[in-house]
Formats: structure tokens, sequence, C-alpha cells
């Protein structure tokens, strides 16, 4: 996939514009105004946000994510994945869903007391907690806030069931904690593998670390005794949905137990940027590429219908969903994702006794 340069994309990041705040009157502007010297969009530096928040773990009601737990240390990702969902979350904070999704970080620093507190509410009954259903908790910035490392300490002291998702190696530095919740089954890490086309992935996912860095990660996971899952998400068709087998084999030979993916859904603003980013990127496939992916969700860019919008439907979304399946049989077969250990959990008033 040649990559044509662009003389108005900016390097390093994954939007191209800064959509507008639905929630907000004014609008963002691009293009020179008189007295400056560049476009306002140019100012790339990322900005942190302290945020005192009131609580930290989230419960989602959706019957596509029925019951999941979560904790988001940060808000907004410098990985600047194109195609994430959660930029429309930046929005209710007064940003942009576009690059300010990736340049204005809000932090969680007190999410570690916020999460104790949690532990010793009364008559609580542990359930595993995902980091970070929303946006990824080893990103950049995790290097030296260490919110994350502090977070799975309470996770260890607790002996509290906890999931992880991530697309950053950086987990590696937490491997002393991630080791000992594993020795208890207590952990599940989910490793997010878009493409290992690297030209690709430095497009879709322009501040993450390599496919291989990757699948090194999960090596390094499971010779420790870490059950990892491997994320092919999202299929993108038309762009990395032909790589559905060879990211499993790949991760399969590494030592992951399991597989997991989405379809790509462009909901609220990512439609907009997703289409903006593509034909600055791809302008050869772009249509293509967007026609493909309404089919897969009954003509919309956005789909927000239940069952539908995480896997598609229709002939274009059940032949990625058959590469899946197959790949998973050929390469996973007889693998599968421990179970959680929840009767261990230690709250300070002593040890839980679970009644189920």
């Amino acid at each position: 996939m040649a990559f044509e340069a662009n003389e108005d994309f900016f390097r390093g990041r994954g939007a191209q514009v800064n959509t507008h705040n639905k929630f907000l009157k004014v609008k963002y502007i691009a293009e020179h105004i008189e007295g400056l010297d560049e476009p306002l969009l140019h100012n790339s530096k990322t900005q942190l946000f302290m945020e005192n928040a009131k609580s930290i773990v989230s419960k989602s009601n959706s019957p596509d994510l029925s019951h999941m737990h979560s904790i988001n240390p940060y808000q907004g990702c410098e990985h600047g994945c194109i195609y994430c969902y959660a930029r429309n979350s930046h929005e209710y904070y007064g940003f942009s869903a576009g690059l300010d999704f990736e340049r204005k970080i809000i932090v969680k620093h007190n999410a570690p007391e916020l999460l104790e507190e949690y532990f010793n509410r009364r008559r609580y009954q542990p359930t595993p907690i995902i980091l970070s259903g929303n946006t990824d908790c080893y990103q950049p910035i995790e290097r030296d806030l260490k919110i994350t490392r502090r977070l799975l300490e309470i996770f260890l002291q607790y002996k509290h069931p906890v999931s992880i998702i991530t697309k950053n190696n950086l987990i590696l530095r937490d491997m002393d904690i991630v080791e000992q919740l594993a020795k208890f089954n207590l952990i599940h890490v989910n490793i997010s593998i878009t493409s290992l086309d690297e030209q690709l992935r430095q497009k879709l996912e322009p501040r993450t670390v390599t496919s291989i860095g990757r699948l090194t990660t999960i090596e390094k996971l499971t010779q420790k005794g870490v059950p990892v899952r491997v994320m092919t998400a999202p299929i993108i068709p038309g762009l990395n949905s032909n790589e559905v087998p060879a990211i499993i084999k790949a991760a399969a030979n590494r030592g992951a137990v399991a597989a997991g993916f989405t379809l790509v859904r462009l909901n609220g603003s990512i439609a907009e940027i997703f289409t903006d980013w593509i034909h600055k990127t791809f302008p050869d496939r772009a249509e293509k590429v967007l026609n493909l992916i309404r089919e897969c969700h009954n003509g919309n860019l956005n789909d927000s219908e239940f069952g539908r919008r995480m896997s598609g439907d229709g002939e274009v979304a059940e032949s990625i969903h058959q590469l899946y399946r197959m790949a998973c049989k050929k390469y996973l077969d007889g693998r599968e994702m421990p179970g959680y250990n929840l009767s261990l959990f230690t709250p300070k008033t002593g040890r839980q006794i679970t009644l189920f």
C-alpha cells in the first residue's frame, strides 16, 4: 500500500482535523487567520489536564457489553488511532474528537485511591474489571505517571481479577506485578494487533508500538504464564480485513491462547475524521473502503444498532466472520483463556466469602 505524501498531512497524528463538538456553539477553524503565521492546528504539543475524579469504575449496560466493569485512568489517547470509538467521549469534556483527542489528555490522578475505596464498599462482591474499556491504559504518558502500575498494585494487594487491553509494550515494565497476578489466576491480557503491514500500521495508529513489538510482548507475557488474547480489532474491510489469518497465526505462534475481533464502525464524529483521513492517506481506494464499511452497517458509516454495530452484517461482514472462525480453528484449536479466581478477594475488613 503506497502512501503518497500530502503537504497538508499532520505527521505523527492520526486525525487530520478537529471536528465540531456538538455540545459547543463555537467551531474550530483550520485555515490561516490574518496575523497568524501558521494554521491553528499546527500546535502539536500534548497537553495534560488533571481531573480529580469522583468515581473510577464504570459499568456498561449495553447489550453488546453487558455488565462490563472498566477503569480508564486516562481520557484521550496519544496513540492517535484514527478509528478509535473513544474519540466521541472527548466531546463531553468540551474538546474535539479529532486532534484534541490525541493532544489534550485528561489524567485521573486519584484513580488508585478511588479503586481502593471501591473495593472496600460494604457487601462488595468481586467481578473482573477491565483496564481500559475506552482509552489505552499504557499510552505514552503512563511511562512517567505510572497510574496504571499503581492500579495493578492495588489489584494484587486485594487479590482482585483484572483484564488489560493495550497495544503498547509498556506493559512489560510491570511484569513483576502481572506475573504475580497470573499465578493467582487474576489476570487476562488482551493485545491489539490491527495490521502486520508496518506502512499501514503507521498510518492507522501513528504513535503505537510496531506489530513485531506487540508480538514480542505476547511472547514475553506467555513465557511468564500470563494468558494473552490477541485482538484483531478493528477489522476495516478493504484495508486490513485480509490480514486476519496472518495476525492470528503470528500471535498463536508467540503463545496467544485466544482471539477476538470487532468490525470498524464510524459512529458520531469518527465518520468525518475517518473520511477526511482516508481521502488524504489512500485517495485511490478511499471510496471503496467507505462503501465496504457501509455494506457492513446497513448502508451507513454510523451504526448504533445493538448486535450489529460491533460485528456488522451482510455478505462482506459474513466473509470476514468466516475468515476469523477458520483462523481460530486452525491456529488456536484447543486453547482458551483460563477462568478467574474470585475466591481470593481480600478487602480491609478481612477475607471475602463469596456466596455463589
